[in-house]
């Protein structure tokens, strides 16, 4: 039952955060979305985001730090296993589920729905 509420707890945080930079800054929600990305890439790569991953689960590997994370985690395991071409390999083959899904799921949304402009 404590795993739910980590990963309840450290999700609703990130998620939080990112409510309170869109309040309270200027930045757009694209900005703030990179910098989530970004900012778990780096968390990532220097090995800080794995301790909150065993901790929280799917709190921390959902939002789009998690996506990041996963990123560097891929482009590790694949320059340990293939060199300097894993630099450029590892992520996309990491990730390649979740951007595959998130295209396919796009479209037949567009399938279903008609899209509309913003009306301004």
């Amino acid at each position: 039952m404590m795993e739910y509420l980590y990963a309840f707890l450290v999700g609703g945080l990130l998620c939080a955060i990112g409510q309170v930079l869109i309040d309270y800054t200027k930045l757009t929600p694209a900005r703030i979305l990179v910098a989530y990305v970004v900012a778990g890439v780096i968390l990532g790569g220097i090995g800080l985001y794995e301790p909150l991953v065993e901790f929280a689960g799917a709190g921390a590997t959902v939002p789009l730090t998690g996506f990041g994370y996963l990123l560097s985690k891929g482009v590790k395991e694949a320059v340990a296993e293939k060199g300097l071409l894993g630099a450029m390999t590892g992520g996309l083959t990491a990730a390649a589920a979740g951007i595959t899904a998130a295209v396919v799921f796009g479209f037949l949304v567009a399938l279903i729905f008609k899209p509309k402009d913003k009306s301004v």
